[in-house]
């Protein structure tokens, strides 16, 4: 097996442009808190450190880690060490930091996640706590000036290594969720908030284990939205989403999903015509560069032929860290119906926002 590797790394390097580092690995899977090493293999010319920078993902999650040499560089190679997080669980993926090179894909396994059932380690699952949605801070002028900012978060409500998460491994798919989005009007002699709506759920995610599924992943539950108003200003819908994944690895690291959430009314009387603006999916898209940059849109397009449009690109700041969280600048475009669930059936001018994103 490993000299099908090798093989296949001559070929990544014959074909590889001469501008670029290449970073291979002989192993696919690797402990946390284990050491690991990797093969670096330099353009020709260029020469090989003792140390090199290499940025981390697992998930939105990034941390830099520093290559140690672990042997002397030999023909423009040089085999490198470090130790994996021991936060790290499932796919991660390695690109350097200060040189133009592949990403380089490998699981990331913890030694008390083997099901004792079925023998099958749970890499792919997540921290008890992770993101959901989007969370940033943006400011705009346009109309006034304004903020619109969220926070949005997801929990496994049951671990496949203990309890009834052992004894019936499907319930480790559970979750709850949690977003919060609100306006804050910052132009207004009080800086009061416009609007925030609160949206409480419970749902199943899914992930695909082989090639013959048609989804890469699926969430399927409930949800509540709601913005705490009173009388007139009161908006609440109850739902019963759908959300299935697409995901496709593109060239150079590049990514793109798609990921529409279907979703059907359960309750809307105090807005009973919101399906006239919003429709009953979300359209949703995003593309990441790999690189540095980010891009996410959510259609929406109602009954009644009115709808919105929610554009987000992110950059990733390389110096600007909060613990193992990278930082982004965030714009956000919005135009349509209902920023707002208070708004559902207003269309406001367009706004474009600047700020800051701790997930894009």
């Amino acid at each position: 097996m490993r000299g099908w590797v090798f093989l296949g790394l001559w070929f990544l390097v014959q074909t590889a442009n001469a501008a670029d580092w290449v970073i291979s690995s002989k192993e696919a899977r690797t402990e946390a808190g284990a050491r690991f090493e990797v093969l670096v293999i330099a353009p020709p010319g260029e020469p090989l450190p003792n140390e090199l920078a290499a940025r981390m993902s697992v998930d939105v999650a990034e941390i830099v880690l520093t290559l140690q040499a672990a042997g002397p560089a030999q023909d423009g190679r040089r085999l490198y060490a470090a130790t994996m997080p021991v936060s790290a669980a499932g796919p991660v993926t390695l690109r350097l930091v200060d040189h133009p090179s592949n990403e380089l894909a490998v699981v990331a396994t913890r030694r008390d996640s083997v099901d004792s059932r079925t023998g099958r380690r749970a890499e792919d699952q997540e921290p008890p706590l992770s993101e959901n949605d989007p969370m940033y801070f943006i400011v705009g002028t346009r109309g006034g000036t304004s903020a619109r900012f969220q926070l949005s978060f997801k929990y496994r409500l049951f671990d496949a290594s203990a309890g009834f998460g052992q004894e019936r491994p499907w319930l480790s798919g559970l979750y709850f969720g949690y977003t919060q989005n609100s306006l804050w009007d910052l132009s207004g002699e009080s800086k009061a908030f416009r609007d925030t709506s609160y949206r409480p759920s419970i749902f199943w995610k899914w992930e695909r284990a082989d090639q013959r599924a048609l989804f890469d992943g699926a969430r399927v539950g409930f949800e509540h939205e709601s913005n705490g108003g009173t009388a007139e200003a009161s908006r609440s819908i109850n739902i019963a989403f759908v959300r299935p994944e697409w995901r496709w690895r593109l060239a150079e690291g590049q990514s793109f999903e798609f990921t529409p959430k279907a979703y059907s009314y359960l309750d809307k009387e105090e807005n009973t015509d919101i399906a006239h603006f919003r429709g009953y999916v979300d359209w949703r898209a995003r593309f990441d560069s790999g690189s540095n940059w980010i891009a996410t849109t959510v259609f929406r397009y109602g009954t009644a032929d009115k709808g919105s449009l929610l554009i987000d690109v992110s950059r990733r700041i390389r110096d600007l860290r909060f613990g193992p969280v990278g930082g982004y600048l965030h714009m956000q475009f919005f135009a349509g119906y209902g920023e707002s669930i208070l708004d559902y059936n207003v269309k406001n001018k367009s706004q474009l926002r600047f700020g800051f994103a701790i997930v894009p």
